[in-house]
């Protein structure tokens, strides 16, 4: 998916009825942009002009050659072609017998006796070619021997008969007739040598990681996961595990934001908590000096200290936005200075734990899928019915909290309780998004909303 087709697919959320006719470029954001309450919005941005705007300074990031384990959920950097036929050798598909199928063509009418001539296992090569009268006693995998083009099962021939009566296997009765072939994979059935198997692109899953394996590919080139420095930002703030002090709270961001960078493939570095003041403020900033993004919570919204925002204008290019979403409405995104290679980027999310959340979800997450080398970058999303209402009191798109189930055959969203940005456990208890479009003063229970989906599991069909 494309950054215009993720765009438009995120403004497809404000959609209800008929559709948003907006386009991100159809408007200079936050300008003329009427709403419910007749309020115009002149400093506001729109979620997919933010999304535009923050996502042009991300692309895949560089190649790193890793253990074949170590890519699970990486992307390759380079095609992966075939060394070798899979299987190598023409192998059998059962236990049975090896033979030549012109001895057994007629046996539906007239069964024949086989001399059995030798045996072959799995990892094991015959030194007996099958000849015209002769059978090979065969296992599953084993390599067909020369001269045989056919495996009867042992079940269609009278082996057990034999067993039980004390009889030698030194000869065999085929009962059933099969066609030329039955049960033997060609060489080459699967893959064939110099053939392409995994483009570059391809995401490694347990699958693709068993198919390296079978080409005897220990190691692969991958687009490595972007390193994402996260720093919480306050006085107020103690670190989990510390004794709480009156005034005082734990930091949460820190930990859910790290937890998000590992669920989107990022890998986290967590800094910890820079104090309001300035020589905190530039030493946690320079320990994120070799990271891929920077991701702060806390510190960007009108009603913050300016030290926060006059730190990070000192140290690189800032936009400071207000973007038109409830939760999340203060967002910072800028370029910051390091002394030597390109710019860090800095995802400034809002103090708030649901909302520093929603924001990353939202901007943070895209970036690192695009730093991942991933095309799609949207959840996916279904459209249900609300079981309760979903309120906007100021002309914002609300992205409310819901936890979805289905039930005879459609989607129904349940609003999770109270929808406060400070209620992280509301969060906790959903597993979707349902959106109440801006222009909307309410969604009414029982009406269709549309739900992006934060994830979708064995649950979500109960």
């Amino acid at each position: 998916m494309t950054t215009h087709q993720h765009a438009r697919h995120l403004h497809a959320h404000d959609a209800h009825g008929d559709g948003d006719h907006e386009s991100i470029h159809g408007h200079d954001a936050g300008h003329g942009h009427r709403h419910h309450g007749g309020h115009a919005h002149e400093d506001m941005l729109e979620v997919e002009d933010a999304f535009a705007r923050i996502i042009a300074h991300f692309a895949p990031l560089d190649a790193v050659e890793l253990p074949a384990l170590e890519c699970l959920g990486l992307a390759l950097a380079e095609d992966i072609s075939s060394p070798l036929n899979l299987p190598p050798l023409a192998n059998s598909a059962m236990d049975g017998y090896a033979v030549q199928y012109g001895d057994i063509a007629a046996a539906d009418a007239a069964p024949p006796t086989l001399a059995v001539i030798s045996a072959v296992a799995a990892g094991q090569v015959s030194d007996r070619a099958v000849t015209d009268g002769a059978a090979i006693r065969i296992m599953t995998g084993a390599p067909v021997p020369a001269g045989a083009d056919t495996v009867v099962p042992f079940e269609e021939t009278d082996e057990l008969d034999r067993r039980r009566n004390g009889q030698p296997l030194d000869e065999i009765t085929i009962r059933k007739a099969l066609p030329r072939g039955s049960n033997v994979r060609p060489a080459g059935e699967d893959v064939a040598a110099g053939a392409l198997v995994l483009p570059a692109g391809t995401v490694i899953r347990p699958a693709e990681a068993g198919v390296m394996a079978s080409l005897g590919l220990a190691a692969a080139k991958v687009i490595r996961r972007p390193v994402v420095a996260i720093l919480s930002t306050g006085d107020e703030l103690t670190p989990v595990g510390d004794a709480l002090t009156p005034g005082h709270i734990y930091d949460s961001n820190g930990s859910s934001i790290a937890a998000a960078v590992i669920a989107a493939g990022g890998a986290p570095q967590v800094i910890g908590i820079a104090r309001d003041n300035l020589d905190d403020l530039h030493r946690c900033i320079d320990a994120a000096s070799d990271a891929d993004l920077l991701v702060t919570s806390a510190g960007v919204s009108k009603g913050d200290y300016d030290m926060v925002k006059d730190v990070l204008e000192q140290r690189g290019d800032m936009n400071f936005w207000s973007v038109r979403m409830r939760p999340a409405k203060p967002l910072a995104f800028g370029l910051l200075h390091r002394r030597q290679g390109n710019p860090l980027p800095l995802l400034g999310l809002p103090g708030n734990p649901v909302s520093a959340l929603l924001a990353f979800e939202m901007f943070g997450r895209p970036a690192i899928r695009r730093m991942l080398g991933r095309d799609l970058l949207a959840r996916p999303m279904v459209e249900g019915v609300l079981t309760g209402p979903i309120f906007n009191s100021d002309g914002r798109r609300v992205y409310a909290r819901v936890a979805v189930a289905r039930r005879n055959g459609g989607w129904f969203a349940t609003p999770t309780g109270p929808q406060g940005s400070n209620i992280l456990t509301s969060l906790s208890r959903a597993n979707g998004l349902a959106i109440c479009p801006a222009d909307l003063p309410r969604k009414e229970a029982g009406q269709a909303v549309k739900i992006i989906m934060l994830d979708w599991n064995e649950e979500v069909d109960l």
